[in-house]
């Protein structure tokens, strides 16, 4: 496992946690985002793992956005190319997450600001702490959200209740958040650790191959017409009637038992 700075990752129970520790706020600085690159690539390539855990180190702040200091070292129109450098370099990463074949889940442990939503709206699955603040307060610098804010929060929340988080750089708090849809569940801050390592113990229980082709199949939603995903939907589902895993899910419930997926 690769010595990171600034990104720790412990594998337990077939679960890679992965840790954003870049004090004092976590944010993302150019460090930063490519550790979490290669800590993605990591876990998505080791075969012990079948779930991620995204989360920030300490119990009140999950990423607090992009780091000030090098935004400001943008401002120079000839920074320009470094600026777009930056900009699709952290679209590529949080696109990496949203693609994942595996599942990935934010434990959002307290303030998820600016880069730090846009991180936990490319996860899979979002749980918060009831101390968490989130929000898009890009506006607040005379910008905009530039790692994929303007995109995934509409689809989220829809286009009113999105342009008006953006425009305002108004932060909610997380009973908001989740009455809103923007995260699945909220529980309290010393609990949300092993809140999400059960959520993702369950999920690693199941077939990897299932779970594979239902993150696809979802992810295929949004990109393609109603008609278009209906068939790629079929066309997974016909693949998995192939698999090892979909015959012992039939036969452990016809016996009444619990599968032993063998993610094959």
């Amino acid at each position: 496992m690769s010595e990171r700075q600034f990104v720790k990752m412990t594998i337990e129970e077939r679960i890679a946690i992965l840790t954003i520790d870049h004090p004092p706020v976590n944010a993302f600085n150019a460090a930063t985002m490519m550790e979490l690159d290669g800590a993605l690539d990591e876990a998505m390539a080791n075969p012990d793992v079948k779930v991620l855990i995204i989360t920030g180190a300490g119990p009140n702040v999950f990423v607090a956005g992009a780091d000030i200091n090098e935004i400001a070292r943008l401002g120079d129109g000839a920074n320009e190319g470094d600026a777009r450098r930056m900009l699709l370099k952290g679209q590529a990463v949080f696109s990496k997450v949203e693609s994942a074949r595996k599942p990935v889940i934010a434990a959002i442990n307290g303030a998820c600001i600016g880069g730090g939503l846009e991180l936990a709206m490319a996860c899979h699955i979002r749980l918060a702490s009831d101390r968490a603040r989130l929000g898009q307060t890009e506006i607040n610098l005379g910008i905009i959200p530039g790692w994929g804010g303007t995109q995934r929060l509409p689809r989220i929340l829809g286009k009113g209740k999105a342009l008006e988080l953006i425009l305002t750089g108004d932060l909610i708090n997380a009973q908001e958040a989740y009455r809103l849809g923007l995260v699945n569940k909220v529980v309290p801050g010393d609990a949300l650790i092993k809140e999400a390592k059960g959520l993702a113990k369950k999920i690693a229980s199941k077939s990897a191959v299932a779970i594979a082709a239902a993150l696809a199949a979802v992810d295929h939603s949004g990109r393609l017409s109603l008609a278009d995903g209906l068939l790629y939907e079929v066309d997974r589902f016909l693949e998995l009637t192939q698999t090892h895993d979909m015959r012992e899910g039939v036969t452990a419930f016809l016996q009444k038992r619990q599968p032993i997926f063998q993610d094959k």
